[in-house]
């Protein structure tokens, strides 16, 4: 069958955790044909390139969320009626992002505004233009000053409005996509589009079931709406701004929730905000990712040598590496004799890191056993592909015990991996931790140093308990966080979906309204690459019945 994946701002160009689920994926599946359509959050990532495709990826077509709109078409340049029309339907969908995101009926108002701004785009060729100009602003500026306005909102000045109209913009992009042609071979020739992120990814593919029927299957790994919302504070975006753009998130999220076949979450704590926003129950299946990587032998704890702490993973403010230092304090008033391996994977923040290794410089001085030996710091800061740490099994093994500090987590990969190599962990409850680890470590409250080195110490005193909680550990990760179970999971529910799923295509009918027979070609509903029509179908875009028509009135 032919699968649309539809992403913004990953696969094909992310080259981190966020694109690499999706490429294992896509070649795992090899039975089925992919056309990607990537949403470009920005010019740097699409400038890096794309990663390599596996031969049944048949199609990238790529838009750009940054950047100026495209070419102003129809709608804002020509006709008065089309403007005016596209106009009621914007101040509609602006009016619900204003207004009380509570009252009655909303959800339906912000689809109708939605639909009726693609039914135009789809008509005359784009509107982005339109939504950049002057009129547009004006419109914002009258919703956001009329009575039932958020105080929040109604605070917006000037540039604020600016700016909102741009972003705003940006997001309602893919209504212009060239994708929706009903007789060309983008969207209208998938059997099955699945968003594997969520954000404005899931715009084309509400459009797709909107347009053709196509059934949707929306897959998160984070939470892509606290993460926008996130993102837009990161970003400095005023007040007033962030709060138009969440609630633009917050109801396509909805939409999306409702509208989809099938919602697959990577853990309880996603699916918690999928079902918070409007996902039906009994229509979210959990799928967890697949480990990446060959599987690694379980690693024996070294004999004798000092007990030792390891953590593995980015540098960064989320995972509270600071208050890590801090708990290791704690552990040396017990253990003077243990130390703390940190380990990096992947990209981080170069200064929290530096951060860190003052702090650790200012705790743990540099130490010596005599007179006459150098002194040593019982923290060392490692990189991954180090003699020390030359892989991920290697970095593991090192350590008696494997620590995650985090405050902010989605699913925890690295936790996955020490589970993998049978190491006894001690987790801090953030994102998916409990859920992953099960019984099989010990979780702590985040932000609590103290708690965080009680449990280190109460492992590495007691070896029997390492070992018993460490094969726990492998045999769980083997059960649940393996590739195949990933790529069995998803195969099953490709062909349910579609298997399911109804007629794609109405009849086509004659003007007074009556069927016409075998108007569409009867391989246009077998799932694969026959489901686009034969060349002369394409071509003649009309039914038969027209063409005798105009033969007579000539």
């Amino acid at each position: 069958m032919r699968i649309a994946l539809l992403a913004e701002g990953g696969y094909p160009y992310a080259r981190g955790e966020g694109g690499a689920w999706v490429d294992r994926l896509v070649r795992g599946l090899t039975g089925h044909e992919f056309a990607v359509y990537a949403l470009g959050r920005s010019e740097r990532a699409e400038a890096a390139g794309m990663v390599a495709l596996p031969p049944q990826v048949r199609d990238v077509r790529a838009l750009p969320l940054w950047g100026p709109a495209p070419g102003p078409g129809a709608v804002s340049g020509k006709a008065r009626r089309r403007r005016a029309q596209a106009l009621e339907q914007y101040r509609d969908l602006v009016g619900v992002l204003a207004g009380d995101a509570g009252a009655n009926g909303v959800a339906d108002r912000f689809a109708s505004a939605l639909y009726g701004l693609a039914e135009l785009a789809r008509e005359d060729g784009g509107i982005p233009a339109l939504l950049r100009s002057e009129h547009a602003v004006r419109v914002l500026e009258e919703v956001c000053r009329a009575p039932g306005a958020r105080p929040l909102v109604a605070q917006a000045g000037v540039g604020d409005l600016l700016l909102a109209a741009d972003q705003v913009e940006r997001v309602l992009r893919p209504l212009s996509a060239p994708w929706y042609d009903e007789f060309g071979d983008a969207l209208a020739t998938a059997d099955l589009c699945h968003a594997v992120t969520g954000g404005t990814a899931l715009l084309p593919a509400l459009l797709a079931k909107r347009f053709f029927g196509t059934p949707l299957l929306v897959t998160e790994y984070g939470v892509r709406l606290r993460e926008t919302l996130l993102l837009h504070r990161a970003a400095g975006l005023s007040a007033p701004v962030r709060a138009l753009l969440a609630a633009f998130h917050r109801h396509l999220a909805g939409e999306a929730y409702r509208g989809a076949a099938l919602v697959t979450p990577g853990n309880a704590h996603a699916r918690r905000w999928q079902e918070h926003c409007g996902a039906d129950r009994e229509r979210v299946r959990t799928v967890y990712p697949g480990y990446q990587g060959p599987l690694p032998e379980p690693a024996a704890e070294a004999e004798g040598g000092d007990p030792t702490l390891v953590w593995v993973g980015r540098a960064d403010p989320g995972k509270d590496l600071i208050g890590l230092l801090h708990a290791f304090g704690e552990v040396r008033k017990e253990e003077p004799g243990a130390r703390l391996r940190v380990v990096r994977a992947g990209e981080g923040d170069p200064a929290y890191l530096e951060q860190c290794r003052s702090l650790a410089a200012q705790l743990f001085p540099d130490e010596a056993a005599d007179a006459v030996t150098a002194g040593e710091n019982p923290v060392t800061f490692e990189e991954l592909g180090s003699p020390g740490a030359p892989a991920l099994p290697d970095a593991y093994a090192a350590g008696d015990v494997v620590v995650l500090s985090s405050v902010v987590e989605g699913f925890p990969v690295t936790l996955v991996e020490a589970m993998l190599c049978g190491r006894a962990t001690v987790s801090t409850e953030a994102g998916a931790v409990r859920e992953v680890i099960g019984g099989t470590g010990l979780v702590v409250p985040p932000r609590n140093p103290k708690a965080l080195a009680e449990a280190c110490v109460a492992l590495l005193r007691d070896p029997e308990r390492r070992q018993r909680l460490g094969a726990a550990a492998r045999e769980r990760a083997l059960e649940l966080f393996t590739v195949e179970r990933n790529l069995a999971a998803f195969r099953e529910i490709y062909l349910d979906l579609v298997a399911h799923a109804p007629g794609r295509h109405a009849p086509l009918r004659d003007p007074d309204g009556t069927p016409v027979p075998f108007g569409r070609p009867a391989e246009s509903r077998v799932p694969g690459r026959w489901t686009a029509a034969p060349a002369w179908a394409l071509a003649a875009r009309e039914p038969a019945y027209a063409g005798a028509e105009r033969r007579e009135r000539a």
